[in-house]
């Protein structure tokens, strides 16, 4: 578990060095094999180390460490119940909760709309770390791999750590996008039509580089 953990608390960290989390606000799990490794409650990740690992079975098991889990918990597990995420980043991030208080969907502003499966819902408030918060998040997120919580934050899942994280910076950055151009006094920003997000979601499946063709 040591390497994986390592993988988690870098995430973690990164997630406060670029400001979309506060403090010890929002948290990180990873899913190996039947287990998910997960940020510890109340502790500022960078006073984390090797010997602080918090490791979870899918029913909230705790298998390992001594530190609490993230009062998320629920939500992590409820994600990791649901859909193939193999990572989970959960953030307080400024713009996307701002958004979370004004719209019921983040409006597509931007073709990257289409990276988290189509518009961003937000999952109606409950308070944090239960049952009921993990309910409308799964709600929100179906045929997503990100969503808004009213009043709270954002959650993104991936096939890795990196993937999720990219995701969250990807929503923050879309957020304010849309608060930034919504701001302009007798304008209102134009959108994208669902047919060109469905266009876009073709091309990113095929966005990047592809391994050498060893065939000869």
């Amino acid at each position: 578990m040591a390497g994986p953990w390592l993988d988690l608390v870098a995430t973690a960290r990164r997630t406060a060095a670029e400001g979309l989390v506060v403090g010890t606000s929002g948290n990180v799990s990873v899913r190996v094999g039947d287990l998910v490794l997960v940020t510890p409650s109340g502790v500022p990740y960078d006073r984390l180390g090797p010997g602080d690992t918090v490791a979870v079975r899918l029913d909230g098991t705790q298998v390992l460490g001594t530190l609490t889990p993230t009062s998320e918990l629920p939500m992590h597990l409820a994600v990791y119940r649901t859909t193939g995420a193999r990572a989970v980043v959960h953030t307080h991030a400024v713009h996307a909760t701002a958004v979370s208080t004004l719209v019921d969907e983040l409006p597509p502003v931007h073709y990257m709309t289409a990276a988290l499966g189509g518009p961003v819902r937000v999952a109606p408030y409950a308070t944090y770390g239960t049952d009921a918060l993990a309910e409308r998040m799964l709600e929100a997120l179906d045929g997503r791999t990100g969503c808004l919580l009213q009043n709270h934050g954002a959650v993104t899942y991936g096939a890795s750590l990196d993937q999720a994280y990219d995701r969250t910076a990807q929503l923050e950055w879309m957020c304010r996008l849309w608060l930034t151009a919504a701001a302009v006094p007798g304008r209102t920003p134009s959108l994208l039509p669902p047919e060109e997000i469905d266009r876009v979601a073709g091309k990113l499946a095929g966005y990047g580089q592809r391994p050498a063709d060893t065939r000869g």
